[in-house]
């Protein structure tokens, strides 16, 4: 061998060894850096005609494990996804308060009933009615406060959604920039390391957004595709589109959040993604929080409902001088056919004593007062002949009412051998006429009606609604018209009608309560929602999506809606508390001050059985308010536990994969202590050999 050839070993040597001390030097000084890989320059021999000529740095890499890599992404992106799913659903939580606690809602519950039996006890006490009213009213401001608190939380994810995808650009951008930098060191087989340490960083960033998967390339850099194969990087970078809703109410339809591959292909970002924090999010705002909502609504609805049955069923003492009833979203035709029983409509004067009376005999179609053959379309007109000018019975705008003349009122009572009923409600209390809780848009949807009865829109007005997949992507928005049919049925039959309609997801059925439900066609059937309703019912105002609660943001948004009747807020000697006599002789006074069954039946009509709707994913059933809130209290802390589990055990999950990419891809200071010592030796024996070859060199020339 030759001393240029041994000295250019040694030079190659030398070279090699520096190389590698500047690459320990840049591990040890970054050993306490967050996300820092550590770097490996891997050397080769050289050989030249067979034999070896020294030695290089073939390139300078980053110790990482693509397994290690994967397993940590995938976990960090569902410690994200269940992470803001915890922190948020436990936002919820917190909103019903301490359960144990006198002030938590479902504590007020009881307290509305307790204070309604206190009242029983003595009747014509103003202070107790004052505190039954005032707890009353309170819970329903709280169901509002709560109900609005819900849909800002959905509001709050939203508005996260939107920032997570304009950082999802931002590092999409970041990482794709770093490409073509380390493409370029790769070419001219360069120093890369810096660049893909600093884009490993983002990566794990963007993995924490979404579920991501990683892939090498041929010329340096890396390609990314979420975790169902849309292209994010790797030959542009792709861009992710959302526009906030803004305000969130029930009703709110929320826009699609799209991704644009480098190609140019445009698709909805849910259907690729099953995890990060985009998908928690969503799952929050249009699944979890829906679903709280809707229960709420659903147990506030009924407590009202149930409040109403009770105050309907008696009296104030003296008797109101004016009833007058709830929006039906129904012509009188439509909502006074099909009662059956018996009730009464008295007119009394201040005494109590019934002045005049008419006893209504329902069968039906039909139905007598005092004995006179009515129908539908002439029982205002028999009826007010029957009152003889003592009241006055009308029908505007959905609303039945019945006003006394002068100093008289009006008091209604069902027959107690045969009492009126309708899907369930007696007469006062199915057109609303003495409800003590009162709201701004229809709230029970069994309606009554069937698919016989006129349905009371224009034909040509429009719904539209949205049919949503698994993921959470829009699936299509169908837009129905109202038929030239005017009944229920052809309203019913155009819903369902399979080219124009809902047909191909699923049906509308009316039950024999006039319940309007949809039913998917599998049980991983799309959700549907109302996105759009023109449609007016005449004479009542209200929409179809109002009157039979069609899609889950109608039915949330009752939640906010209820509150008490004004006259009685303001003079509590208008609560009901009293029933009515129909026993009473000529001149016996009906209605006792001191009476107090009706307070009885307040106090108790948390324990009536209810037909609860299926609402929030929960299915429906028969039992009675105490017991469903009962049941919802449980169900808040349980969902909000499970999330909690749900949060931790991915956190652990994630921290222990991220735990062993780190002892492999992280900076062990021993090690580095050891391949300081043996480069240290190399470079030493480099410059030794370099000096042998300089004194043989020198010898040499000496002897010329």
């Amino acid at each position: 061998m030759s001393l240029t050839a041994i000295m250019n070993t040694a030079t190659s040597g030398l070279s090699t060894a520096q190389t590698q001390l500047r690459v320990v030097s840049d591990n040890v000084s970054n050993v306490n850096t967050p996300g820092y890989v550590r770097k490996i320059a891997e050397q080769r021999t050289l050989v030249s005609q067979g034999i070896g000529s020294g030695v290089e740095v073939a390139r300078i890499r980053l110790a990482t494990d693509r397994f290690l890599q994967a397993a940590s992404l995938n976990a960090g992106a569902e410690a994200s996804r269940q992470g803001v799913r915890h922190e948020l659903y436990d936002r919820i939580q917190s909103l019903f308060g301490d359960p144990g606690a006198d002030s938590g809602f479902f504590s007020q519950v009881d307290q509305v009933f307790s204070a309604f039996a206190a009242s029983a006890e003595d009747p014509a006490s103003s202070p107790r009615r004052q505190d039954a009213l005032f707890r009353t009213q309170a819970l329903f401001d709280e169901a509002t406060r709560i109900g609005r608190q819900i849909q800002a939380v959905r509001e709050d994810a939203d508005g996260r959604i939107q920032s997570a995808v304009e950082k999802a650009n931002s590092l999409l951008q970041q990482i794709e920039s770093l490409n073509v930098e380390i493409a370029r060191a790769t070419v001219v087989n360069g120093d890369a390391s810096g660049a893909e340490t600093a884009q490993s960083a983002l990566i794990g960033e963007l993995a924490e957004l979404m579920d991501i998967r990683v892939t090498t390339r041929a010329v340096g850099g890396v390609a990314i595709r979420t975790g169902a194969g849309a292209l994010l990087a790797g030959e542009g970078a792709a861009v992710l589109a959302y526009n906030r809703a803004g305000t969130v109410i029930g009703e709110t339809a929320f826009n699609e959040i799209w991704i644009t591959e480098p190609g140019g292909q445009k698709r909805s970002l849910l259907d690729s993604i099953t995890s990060g924090e985009i998908k928690g999010l969503v799952e929050l705002r249009d699944v979890e929080a829906p679903a709280a909502a809707e229960r709420l609504a659903e147990l506030v609805s009924h407590m009202a409902d149930e409040l109403n049955r009770a105050h309907n069923a008696n009296s104030s003492v003296p008797a109101p001088t004016s009833l007058t009833g709830r929006n039906l979203g129904q012509s009188l035709e439509s909502a006074i056919s099909g009662f059956t029983g018996q009730t009464t409509v008295a007119v009394t004067n201040a005494a109590g004593v019934i002045q005049t009376r008419a006893d209504i005999v329902f069968s039906g179609a039909t139905m007598t007062i005092n004995g006179v053959a009515a129908t539908p379309a002439n029982f205002l007109t028999v009826l007010n002949a029957q009152l003889g000018g003592a009241a006055t019975a009308s029908f505007a705008d959905g609303r039945l009412s019945l006003t006394a003349t002068g100093t008289n009122g009006i008091a209604i009572a069902d027959d107690a051998a045969s009492p009126s009923d309708k899907a369930g409600r007696g007469f006062s209390h199915y057109f609303g006429l003495n409800d003590l809780i009162v709201t701004d848009r229809p709230a029970i949807y069994d309606t009554g009606m069937t698919a016989a009865s006129p349905h009371g829109f224009t034909a040509g007005e429009t719904l539209t609604l949205r049919f949503t997949g698994q993921s959470g992507s829009t699936l299509r928005d169908l837009q129905v018209a109202v038929p030239a049919g005017g009944t229920v049925g052809d309203l019913i039959a155009a819903l369902n009608d399979p080219a124009t309609g809902v047909g191909r997801y699923g049906t509308f059925a009316l039950a024999a309560d006039g319940t309007l439900s949809f039913n998917g066609n599998s049980d991983a059937g799309p959700t549907m929602s109302v996105l759009e309703d023109t449609t007016t019912q005449i004479p009542s105002g209200v929409s179809v999506t109002e009157l039979f609660g069609i899609g889950g943001g109608v039915r949330a948004s009752r939640a906010d809606g209820f509150s008490l009747r004004s006259d009685i807020r303001q003079s509590p000697a208008r609560l009901a508390l009293a029933q009515l006599n129909l026993a009473a002789g000529p001149g016996v006074s009906a209605l006792s001050s001191g009476d107090g069954r009706g307070a009885l039946l307040l106090a108790d009509a948390g324990e009536r059985a209810a037909r609860f709707q299926a609402a929030g994913g929960a299915a429906g059933g028969t039992l009675s308010v105490s017991r469903y809130a009962s049941e919802l209290s449980g169900e808040i802390g349980g969902r909000a536990a499970a999330a909690k589990n749900r949060a931790e055990s991915a956190g652990a999950l994630y921290t222990e994969a991220t735990a062993r990419r780190t002892a492999q891809e992280g900076v062990n200071l021993d090690e580095e202590l050891v391949l300081m010592t043996t480069y240290q030796q190399a470079f030493n024996a480099s410059a030794r050999l370099i000096q042998a070859v300089k004194d043989m060199y020198d010898t040499l020339l000496g002897m010329t």
